[in-house]
């Protein structure tokens, strides 16, 4: 970033509910802020850097630190001969459970043939024959071969380090190290930027804004808000908090996709976990107990190739049927050879928990792994609030359903980044109005501030969430959880503001604004909204599953929830009226409101 770039900034006010932080201290100018460096973070902002958009990318940690570069399995498209998109489509449907939006499940498919020949034009150098075909291997839900993987399993780590190196090459403006806050608007609603905290070895301290009339949100995901996970600290739920807070709707909360087969380190092991790819599955590896039966096999026609939900809920009876605490993935039939060429990095992490999967079977058990829901979307990533678009694990676009078909992630991150892309550059060459002689000023704060919640309360939420929200919820479990995190946000001191009298029920010292607060206000956010989700869904379907609602309901809950922030701390929740998406309707951001954790 160059220093013609930054200016003294013009004061800067979020939309809606903002978080406590000091007012911004720098800016900078673009045409579009891409926050994000995954998949569809950077190719978002390559394909608006092509188009001649100034496109800054605002990232959490560095640039290759995100969610993408933890991806082993691969990218599902429709590559090898005999496959078509029909036959990934009709996959990904069935592995949706109803819940998918058909229109864009399409876009998905067809589209996504051509996105990933542009992804390996753009440098991402997948495992070929020796005749220089793809690679292709398959995975649960899948009917045919269609996986493209790179370094055996570390198709992620290659995807990133492209996508890096070619932002690198295009001198694309980044600012890393740099947690988003809040969104900033203008006078009429429409989005005008974010603000932004810059951590220590960024290149502004402190809160700053980047203002640009289109924001991407390309956050991924919030697997952090329970206790076990395969994903990275810094997946905290920061894009949908940022969205709920501006005004934007959320869907699909409820469906948060535990991976079946993730390393069990025992007991109580709490943070990021090692995965264990699908992929050792779709190479033959096989779901046993501790007698070494394969339960799997009258559980599902594809048995260990089953969609991930069936999988998981199979772990989790034969674990409850034996009062087990894991399974066990058996692959010592692949030999050492193959594990060495094929799951590089599987096996090292294995070893290096004292497992060695040639010799033994691998101890596995469920986590948080994927978020189907997010910010609800259109089929070019555009959001209910102008200017706001969403695209990869951060939004809900309709594609995965109840329940997200494996490698299709990755795909549709690259797909709707690409998409959002077109859509900004089309909006941006549109003739437009002559400018007001004097730029419009931002929309005034609300009148109160979003209470901050003390770091120390972080892994208090993730345990309520992994006891009450986890793989397994009731009625019971979610309305426990739903009060113990209504507790936490009651036990936060609110922020100290001059115009209000003191509070005698909240004494004490507020959290003081600072990374570690805001991402654990942030995960107070998306769990309380997930829960009211789950607790409303009174079925069992795809990844939700209610132990008092054991069965689908297709008449009154094959819809989609919507949520969004209303008045009063109070959650908005409507159903659609079929299940497919209704059109994306901005809204009217106008009038402040009250704030909501």
């Amino acid at each position: 970033m160059t220093a013609e770039s930054v200016r003294e900034p013009r004061p800067a006010r979020p939309a809606g509910i903002q978080l406590t932080a000091p007012v911004p201290g720098w800016a900078v100018d673009a045409d579009v802020v891409v926050v994000g460096s995954g998949v569809a973070g950077l190719t978002a902002a390559l394909r608006c850097t092509a188009a001649g958009l100034r496109t800054v990318v605002v990232t959490k940690a560095r640039l290759d630190d995100g969610s993408t570069r933890w991806a082993q399995g691969g990218i599902a498209a429709a590559l090898g001969e005999g496959d078509t998109p029909e036959q990934h489509l009709s996959d990904t449907l069935v592995a949706g459970v109803g819940l998918c939006d058909e229109e864009a499940v399409r876009t998905l498919v067809t589209e996504g043939p051509d996105a990933v020949r542009r992804l390996i034009g753009t440098g991402a150098r997948f495992d070929t024959s020796a005749a220089g075909d793809l690679q292709l291997t398959r995975e649960g839900g899948h009917h045919r071969r269609r996986i493209a993987h790179a370094g055996g399993d570390a198709t992620g780590a290659e995807i990133s380090r492209a996508l890096v190196d070619a932002v690198r090459d295009a001198s694309l403006r980044t600012v890393e190290n740099a947690l988003v806050l809040d969104l900033l608007t203008d006078e009429h609603g429409n989005t005008s930027g974010v603000t932004l905290h810059v951590m220590g070895e960024g290149q502004h301290d402190g809160v700053g804004a980047v203002r640009a009339p289109a924001v991407v949100l390309a956050t991924g995901g919030m697997g952090q808000v329970f206790s076990a996970t395969t994903n990275p600290a810094v997946s905290t739920g920061d894009g949908v908090a940022l969205a709920l807070r501006a005004g934007a709707e959320v869907s699909d909360l409820e469906f948060v996709q535990f991976h079946p087969t993730v390393l069990f380190l025992g007991a109580g092991s709490e943070g990021q976990q090692p995965l264990v790819s699908e992929a050792v599955r779709g190479e033959g590896a096989h779901l046993v107990d501790a007698d070494g039966v394969r339960f799997m096999l009258d559980q599902h026609e594809l048995a260990e190739l089953a969609p991930r939900d069936i999988v998981a809920k199979g772990i989790m009876r034969r674990m409850r049927e034996q009062g087990a605490e894991n399974m066990y993935l058996d692959a010592r039939h692949f030999g050492a050879e193959m594990w060495a060429t094929r799951f590089p990095t599987i096996l090292a992490a294995c070893r290096s928990h004292g497992i060695d999967p040639v010799t033994e079977p691998i101890p596995v058990a469920p986590a948080a792994h994927y978020a189907s829901g997010g910010v609800r979307t259109d089929l070019r990533g555009r959001t209910t609030v102008p200017g706001l678009y969403a695209c990869g694990e951060v939004a809900c676009t309709g594609v995965h359903g109840a329940n997200r078909l494996a490698s299709n992630s990755l795909l549709e991150g690259l797909v709707f980044a690409e998409r959002i892309a077109a859509d900004i550059a089309a909006v941006a060459a549109a003739p437009r109005p002559a400018p007001p002689t004097t730029p419009p000023a931002d929309r005034p704060a609300p009148a109160a501030l979003l209470p901050l919640i003390a770091p120390e309360a972080r892994l208090r939420i993730q345990r309520i969430m992994s006891e009450g929200a986890g793989v397994l919820r009731s009625a019971r479990s979610l309305g426990v959880a739903a009060e113990a995190l209504e507790a936490v946000f009651q036990d936060a001191p609110r922020p100290t503001d001059p115009s209000d009298p003191a509070d005698p029920a909240n004494p004490g010292k507020p959290a003081q604004p600072g990374v570690e607060s805001w991402e654990t206000s942030n995960l107070l956010c998306v769990a309380r909204v997930l829960v009211a989700a789950a607790l409303e869904r009174e079925e069992t379907r795809g990844c939700h599953w209610r132990e008092d609602f054991p069965e689908r309901d297709e008449t009154d809950w094959r819809r989609h929830l919507v949520v969004r922030l209303g008045t009063g701390r109070a959650l908005e929740l409507s159903r659609t009226d079929t299940p497919a998406f209704p059109a994306v309707t901005p809204v009217d951001l106008s009038v402040p409101r009250e704030p909501s954790p």
